[in-house]
Formats: C-alpha cells, sequence, structure tokens
C-alpha cells in the first residue's frame, strides 16, 4: 500500500517588525499558526509573526528546501516583489 505524497511548501511571513521569514512545510497554514504562538523559528522570539504573505507549491521536500535557499539568498526587494505577485490570500 502507497501513501499519498503531500506537496511541500516555500512560504514568506511577515514579522511586527516588516522582516520576512522564510520556510518550508507541508501545511503552511499550520506552521503559521505554530509561528503566531511564538513556537518553531528563534527568528520570531523578537518580533512576532504577523501574516502569512506568500505560499509558494513546491511538490516535495527536496524542491522546496532549494526554493527556500534560493529565496533566502534574495535581497528583501526581490522578496517584496514576491509577496506583491503573490494572488493568493494573506492569512493573519
Amino acid at each position: 500500500m502507497t501513501h499519498p505524497v503531500r506537496p511541500w511548501f516555500v512560504y514568506l511571513v511577515r514579522a511586527a517588525n516588516g522582516a520576512l521569514y522564510c520556510g518550508i512545510s507541508d501545511d503552511p497554514v499550520r506552521r503559521f499558526d505554530t509561528h503566531k504562538r511564538g513556537k518553531g523559528a528563534r527568528f520570531f522570539y523578537s518580533s512576532p509573526a504577523q501574516a502569512l504573505v506568500y505560499v509558494e507549491p513546491c511538490g516535495d521536500k527536496s524542491a522546496a528546501l532549494r526554493r527556500e535557499r534560493a529565496i533566502k539568498q534574495l535581497k528583501k526587494t526581490a522578496k517584496e516583489r514576491l509577496v506583491s505577485s503573490w494572488s493568493g490570500p494573506i492569512v493573519e
């Protein structure tokens, strides 16, 4: 019996101070809720998670990790362009 493969996503969360956090998950909305509770990433210890502002499907975990690395290397202006290009709902 084979289990269905869950897709993985790369996502961006905006912190209260305006910074963008990039991560991966197989359930970005659930992961964002974890970040809002102050769990899961030290990044949010100093400035809480405010909104899930970008989600990109990547297929599998390996592809998501590669895309996360690429996004983390972008300048903030390029990350903001990704956020602006996203047509999905912003989750707060």
